[in-house]
């Protein structure tokens, strides 16, 4: 099969990854089986797919091992001519899961209240419990043993998921752990993007740079997860328009790999002295991550959202807002303006009820990962805890 980019959003928050195959016009989406099992599924025009954590909750209650992961949000077809290839077991799963699915795939909508154009407005969400999956970066975890009672202690610290680092991953191993425990890993973070960056003004390492972000999305497609977090450069390696022209030209080409994985490109805002103003205000806006974002013009570049990074620099509810359906997964940790440091996720200053009515705005329903201090299990656990009273998830 050929994988093609699919540059047409449909609505503001419904993005698809169609599969052509040659000289028939069949198109599709990527239902991806962990560890390494893919298939491909079209759909009847105009019905609407189950969101990611929709398929989730389907497959747990049919008990179903080990965990499929579904690509993106409920959208239609009805401009496709389609045809059906639902195998009767995964028909009948999802008939039983309609149920335990219904609020989240009434609210997965895009912004606002004009939702899909087969059907009628819809309430808005009202909570973020039930819509929001935590997770935490794979450093956090100072747990002695192996890879497998690591994820255990994750796991039993309140986490749904966790993030592993890649270039560098024991893909193996981290199969073998989510095989013996059932914590899925829903996505890597590009452990080089630092140092070897997008935006280098050396031909050679923005080269290298591109190999080890393809050699993330294989690496995260083949444990079951399904984006790449990635800082695109650093403001320093030239003119933001040098830059700026770098980062989208050099990343763009893993577009297509991405695209045929399944696995997002996700842009974390970081202080790297890019698309803000480092020695600016509290009073700047998303404008420039949001163009930046468009200019790739593909479902499979979008942002991992961190709430913490820049509430020093603006309002971190406003932010998502603006970003929208931009905004694939999210980062957080705590920020005090007041004394101008991090802190623990509920230590600082930083308006979570206003985040929290952002993200019901744009109908956000993912992964939210952890990036802070953490240790053992008992360390883990309180982080999980902060993460359920910030978002009210109790």
């Amino acid at each position: 099969m050929q994988a093609v980019q699919a540059d047409r959003r449909l609505g503001e928050d419904f993005h698809f990854n169609m599969i052509r195959k040659p000289k028939k016009r069949r198109f599709g989406l990527s239902l991806f089986r962990t560890p390494d099992t893919t298939r491909r599924h079209s759909g009847l025009p105009g019905t609407e797919w189950f969101a990611d954590q929709a398929l989730h909750a389907m497959l747990e209650f049919c008990r179903l091992q080990p965990i499929w992961h579904f690509r993106y949000r409920l959208h239609s077809f009805e401009d496709f001519p389609m045809h059906v290839s639902f195998s009767r077991r995964i028909f009948l799963g999802a008939a039983a899961a309609a149920g335990l699915a219904a609020p989240i795939l009434a609210n997965a909508s895009s912004n606002g209240d004009a939702v899909r154009n087969d059907v009628g407005p819809q309430e808005k969400p009202t909570t973020l419990k039930g819509r929001l999956y935590k997770t935490l970066k794979q450093g956090m975890v100072q747990v002695e043993g192996s890879l497998a009672e690591k994820f255990r202690a994750v796991k039993a610290a309140g986490f749904n998921g966790i993030e592993m680092d890649s270039p560098g991953m024991d893909v193996q191993a981290t199969r073998a752990a989510i095989a013996a425990t059932g914590l899925p890993v829903d996505g890597t973070v590009c452990s080089t993007h630092w140092q070897i960056r997008h935006t280098s003004a050396d031909a050679k390492q923005r080269e290298q740079a591109l190999e080890d972000l393809k050699t993330a999305l294989r690496d995260t497609h083949a444990v079951g997860g399904h984006t790449v977090l990635l800082v695109a450069g650093h403001g320093q390696d030239g003119s933001e328009e040098e830059i700026w022209g770098r980062a989208v030209a050099n990343i763009s080409q893993a577009i297509p790999l991405a695209a045929e994985l399944g696995v997002s490109i996700v842009i974390e805002n970081v202080w790297n002295h890019f698309l803000y103003d480092h020695d600016g205000d509290s009073t700047q806006s998303a404008d420039k991550f949001v163009r930046f974002v468009d200019a790739f013009n593909s479902p499979w570049v979008g942002m991992q959202f961190d709430i913490g990074n820049h509430w020093k620099y603006g309002s971190a509810g406003d932010w998502i807002r603006a970003l929208g359906r931009r905004v694939v997964k999210l980062d957080v940790k705590g920020f005090s303006r007041a004394k101008n440091e991090f802190t623990k996720i509920d230590g600082g200053d930083i308006d979570f009820q206003d985040v929290c009515r952002a993200l019901l705005e744009i109908r956000y329903a993912g992964w939210v990962a952890a990036e802070v201090d953490g240790g053992d299990q008992a360390a883990l656990q309180e982080v999980s805890q902060q993460m359920t009273r910030v978002f009210e998830l109790a």
